[in-house]
C-alpha cells in the first residue's frame, strides 16, 4: 500500500508531498490539472522509462520518492527480494525512488541503496497494479501470470519453501558440479605425474650423466674440428711433407747422433737416454692419435 509519495521538479510539478491512508482515495479534477502526471511519475518509480522531458524546466534533475506499506500476500515475497539482495531495513515498509537527470542518467534506490532498474520493476510490479481504461496491466504481462495465480491460490509460504529447498538442491549441485571437477583434474593431474615418473624411470638417468651428455654433445657437434687437429698433428709428428721430414724423423736422428756422441763421451749418456724417451713418448702420442680418430663419430641423429 503506496503511504506517502514525494515529487520533485517532475513535469509541471515543482514539489509534491502526498500522504494517503487507508481505504479508497480518489484524486479528481479538470483536464490538465495534472492528475495523469502523478499516475506518470508512479509509473516511473516503479521501474518504468525515465524519459528526460520528464525533467522540469530551469532544473537538473526529477526525483520522484514512494514508501509502501508491506502487508497481505505481497509482503513476504517482498521480503524474500529484499533478503536476497541485503535490501531489508524495516519489514513493515519499503522506500522506492527514482532520480532522472537532464543529461540523462536515471538512479533507481531501494531503501536508500543504489540498485538496478529491473530490481525496482520486480519490486514495483508487486506492491503497485496500475489500471487503464479496458485494461489490466498485470494480466497482460505474461510475466506476472504464474504470480497471479499463486497469490490467488494462497500458496505464498509454500512456494517461499519450495523457492529455498529449490536453491538448496541448485548450491549442492553446484557444489557436487566443483567436486567432481576438481577428482578430474586431480585424475589428469595423477595421469600426467605418473607418465613423467614413468619417463624418468625409463630413462635410467644416473648421477653426473648430464655432465657426461654435455661432453659427448660438444664432441660430436665439433667432430669435424677435432679430426682435423687430430689429422693434422698425425702429419706433423709422423707422415711430415716434401718440404719438411715428420717429427719423429728428426728426433730419431737428434736421438742416433746423442747416441754416437754418448759412445764418445760417456759423460753425455743422459742426453741421449732423454732423446730416447722422447722418441718414445712421440710414438706413443702417435698411437693415442690413431686411436683417438678412429673413435671420432660423425652421427648427427645421435646429436638431436
Amino acid at each position: 500500500m503506496l503511504t506517502e509519495l514525494h515529487i520533485q521538479n517532475f513535469a509541471i510539478i515543482d514539489k509534491l508531498d502526498l500522504r494517503f491512508g487507508s481505504g479508497l482515495i480518489i484524486l479528481t479534477g479538470e483536464t490538465g490539472a495534472g492528475k495523469s502526471i502523478i499516475l506518470d511519475a508512479v509509473v516511473m518509480l516503479i521501474g518504468g522509462k525515465a524519459d528526460t522531458t520528464y525533467v522540469r524546466t530551469d532544473s537538473d534533475a526529477a526525483l520522484v520518492e514512494g514508501v509502501f506499506q508491506l502487508k497481505g500476500p505481497e509482503r513476504e515475497a517482498v521480503h524474500e527480494i529484499l533478503n536476497r539482495e541485503e535490501l531489508m531495513d524495516d519489514p513493515n515498509y519499503v522506500i522506492l525512488s527514482r532520480e532522472i537527470r537532464k543529461e540523462g542518467r536515471s538512479v533507481a534506490r531501494v531503501n536508500g541503496r543504489t540498485v538496478g532498474v529491473s530490481l525496482l520493476k520486480e519490486i514495483g510490479a508487486l506492491v503497485v497494479d496500475i489500471h487503464g481504461q479496458a485494461e489490466h496491466l498485470s494480466l497482460l504481462d505474461s510475466r506476472a501470470h504464474l504470480g497471479l495465480l499463486d497469490r490467488y491460490a494462497e500458496v505464498v509460504r509454500p512456494l517461499s519453501d519450495y523457492r529455498q529447498t529449490y536453491h538448496m538442491l541448485m548450491n549442492l549441485r553446484h557444489e557436487l558440479g566443483e567436486l567432481r571437477k576438481a577428482q578430474a583434474d586431480a585424475e589428469r593431474k595423477i595421469e600426467m605425474l605418473t607418465y613423467q615418473a614413468e619417463e624418468i624411470e625409463a630413462a635410467r638417468l644416473k648421477i653426473g650423466e648430464d655432465e657426461d651428455l654435455r661432453v659427448e654433445r660438444d664432441r660430436l657437434a665439433n667432430a669435424e674440428s677435432l679430426a682435423q687437429n687430430a689429422q693434422e698433428a698425425l702429419s706433423v709428428l709422423e707422415e711430415g711433407s716434401p718440404e719438411m721430414p715428420a717429427a719423429t724423423d728428426l728426433v730419431g736422428q737428434a736421438a742416433q747422433a746423442l747416441a754416437a756422441l754418448a759412445k764418445i763421451d760417456s759423460g753425455q749418456n743422459e742426453l741421449a737416454n732423454q732423446a730416447e724417451v722422447l722418441l718414445d713418448s712421440m710414438s706413443e702420442i702417435i698411437h693415442g692419435l690413431r686411436d683417438y680418430l678412429e673413435k671420432i663419430e660423425f652421427n648427427p641423429s645421435r646429436l638431436d
